[in-house]
C-alpha cells in the first residue's frame, strides 16, 4: 500500500481551519480502499493570512516556501489540495521556487474551484464583499489579494502567460501533475440579489469555469505599420503568436457550487452522506492521486473531458419548482477573453475601444444576439479588459423544450469573429491609428473556446510626428530666433 502525504491550502479571507470541513477525515477513511496509506500525521492543514491589506499573494507564496522547508519532512513528496485562491498561491510558489529546480516536493496539485484567472466578484472591493457570505467569514478582506483576484490583474496575467508558454510543460516533464475540479451550479440560498455575479451562469457563484480552467490560450496581435491613404491612416492587426497550454486535467462536477454546507465543493463533503456528488468529488480526487506517469495523466485528461461533456449535456436545463411557478436556468458553456492593450515597447495603453465584429463585412451588427454577458476593465490597470461570452449562443443553439413548453428558440450563432481597436489620442504629436483584424472562422476558433480563457495581447504602433524633433539651419550670423510654440503636428509620422 502506497504511503501518502497530503497538504491542504484554503481559499481567500479564511480565518478558521474548519473551512476544510470533513474532507481530510473522509480522505483518511477512504484511503485504504483506494490503495493508499494515510495517517493523521501525514495530513497538513495549511493556514495563511489573507485579510491584511499589506499582504500580497507573492508574500504568501514566500511564506509557504519557508513553511514547507521547516515543517514538511525533508525529501518528502506531498500532494496538495487547494480551494479557490489557494490555487494561485501554490502556483505562485511553484513559479518562484520550482520552475527549473531538480527536486520539487510537490507531486500532485489538485485545485478545487480555483480562481486561476481571478473572479468577477473581486472588483466589488472590500466594502461590498464584506457582506457576501460565500467569500467572507467575519473579517475584512486584504486589498492586495483582491487586486490579484480582479479580472485582468497584471500579476495574474504574467503568471498565466508563463504557464502557457513554459511552466505547465516543465511541471509535467518533472512529474508534477496539475488537476482542476470545479462546479457550475449556484446555491440559490447564497445568492446576493444586489450582486448578480453570485448567480452568474457558467460559474459556481464565485469563480467562472473559464477562469478556473488552465487549458488556456495566448494570442499576440501586432499592428502593421500604418499608412496614410486618402487622408486616413490605416493599418491591420496581424496574428504573430498563437500558443495553447499543454492539455490540463479539467473536470466539471454535478451540483457543486463554490461555497456553503449544502453544495459547496469543499464544505458540503461529510463523513456520512448519501449525496452522490460528494462521492463523485472523492472519487475524482483519488483518481488524480493515482496518476504516476505522463501516460496516466493524459488518460485522466481524456476521462475528465468525457465526464465533463456528459455533465454539461445532462445539466443544460435546471428546473426549479416554486409554489406558483417553475423557474428555468440554462447552463450553457461560456468563454472568457482577457485583452491587454499596449504599444510595441510594452507600455500600457489605457484609453481605447475594443469592438468585436463578425460576418463577411466585419460588421459589429453581425454578432450573435445575446452572446456578450459581461465586460470588465481592470480598475488598477485599465490596459486590461475582460470579456465574458456565452459560447453556445456564439456558435448556435438548438431549440430547448421542457414538457412540451418552448424554453428557448434555436439560433444559428455566427461563423466568424474579428477585432477592431481604436486607441486615443487619434490626433496630435503622438497618436494611434485605428486598426483591426478582419472577421474569420479561423480567428473565431482560435479566440473562443468553451469553458476556457484566452489571453490576447494587442500591440499598437505609437505614431510620433516628425515635427517632434527637427534641425533648423542658421541663415545668418545674427542670433537665430524661431518661435515653434504653434508648430503643427502634421500628417508625417515615424514609428
Amino acid at each position: 500500500m502506497e504511503s501518502l502525504t497530503l497538504v491542504f491550502v484554503h481559499g481567500y479571507s479564511v480565518s478558521n481551519l474548519n473551512t476544510y470541513g470533513e474532507l481530510p477525515q473522509v480522505l483518511k477513511l477512504e484511503a485504504a480502499k483506494h490503495g493508499f496509506s494515510l495517517n493523521i500525521q501525514d495530513v497538513f492543514l495549511g493556514r495563511y493570512i489573507s485579510f491584511n491589506d499589506e499582504i500580497k499573494l507573492s508574500d504568501i507564496a514566500k511564506a509557504m516556501q519557508a513553511a514547507v522547508q521547516s515543517q514538511i519532512p525533508k525529501n518528502t513528496h506531498f500532494a496538495c489540495i487547494t480551494h479557490s485562491t489557494g490555487a494561485p498561491v501554490v502556483r505562485t510558489w511553484l513559479h518562484l521556487y520550482y520552475q527549473n529546480a531538480s527536486f520539487c516536493p510537490l507531486s500532485h496539485l489538485i485545485m478545487l474551484a480555483p480562481a486561476n484567472h481571478g473572479s468577477a466578484l473581486a472588483q466589488l472591493g472590500k466594502s461590498r464583499l464584506s457582506r457576501i457570505k460565500t467569500w467572507l467569514e467575519g473579517v475584512e478582506p486584504g486589498q492586495n489579494i483582491l487586486n490579484w483576484l480582479e479580472l485582468g490583474s497584471e500579476e495574474a496575467w504574467y503568471l498565466n502567460i508563463n504557464w502557457i508558454k513554459n511552466e505547465a510543460k516543465n511541471l509535467l516533464n518533472n512529474a508534477i501533475f496539475p488537476f482542476v475540479i470545479s462546479g457550475q451550479d449556484i446555491d440559490r440560498k447564497l445568492y446576493d440579489h444586489l450582486n448578480s455575479y453570485t448567480g452568474e451562469a457558467g460559474s459556481d457563484g464565485v469563480v467562472r469555469l473559464a477562469s478556473a480552467n488552465l487549458n488556456s490560450t495566448y494570442i499576440k496581435l501586432e499592428q502593421s505599420t500604418p499608412k496614410l491613404m486618402n487622408g486616413v491612416t490605416a493599418s491591420v492587426l496581424v496574428l504573430t503568436e498563437y500558443l495553447n497550454s499543454p492539455n490540463i486535467a479539467f473536470q466539471i462536477l454535478r451540483k457543486k457550487s463554490h461555497s456553503g454546507d449544502t453544495m459547496g465543493i469543499l464544505k458540503s463533503i461529510k463523513k456520512e452522506n448519501s449525496d452522490t456528488t460528494n462521492k463523485e468529488t472523492i472519487e475524482s480526487i483519488f483518481e488524480c492521486l493515482r496518476v504516476k506517469s505522463i501516460h496516466d495523466y493524459f488518460s485522466i485528461c481524456d476521462t475528465f473531458h468525457q465526464k465533463s461533456t456528459e455533465v454539461q449535456k445532462e445539466s443544460l436545463l435546471e428546473v426549479q419548482q416554486n409554489l406558483f411557478q417553475q423557474n428555468y436556468f440554462i447552463h450553457d458553456r461560456y468563454s472568457m477573453l482577457i485583452i491587454k492593450v499596449c504599444d510595441m515597447d510594452s507600455n500600457p495603453i489605457t484609453d481605447f475601444d475594443v469592438i468585436l465584429t463578425a460576418g463577411d463585412e466585419s460588421d459589429p451588427n453581425a454578432l450573435a444576439s445575446g452572446f456578450l454577458c459581461d465586460r470588465q476593465a481592470n480598475r488598477l490597470n485599465k490596459s486590461y479588459l475582460t470579456f465574458y461570452f456565452n459560447y453556445d449562443k456564439m456558435v448556435g443553439v438548438e431549440a430547448l423544450t421542457h414538457q412540451g413548453e418552448l424554453i428557448r428558440k434555436a439560433s444559428y450563432g455566427m461563423k466568424s469573429i474579428g477585432i477592431r481597436v481604436q486607441a486615443r489620442p487619434e490626433k496630435g504629436f503622438v497618436r494611434f491609428a485605428s486598426t483591426e483584424i478582419s472577421a474569420s472562422e479561423e480567428l473565431l476558433h482560435k479566440l473562443i473556446k468553451p469553458n476556457a480563457c484566452t489571453l490576447v495581447e494587442i500591440r499598437l504602433q505609437r505614431l510620433i510626428s516628425n515635427q517632434v524633433f527637427q534641425f533648423e539651419k542658421s541663415k545668418s550670423d545674427d542670433p537665430f530666433v524661431l518661435d515653434f510654440k504653434k508648430t503643427s503636428a502634421g500628417n508625417d509620422f515615424i514609428v
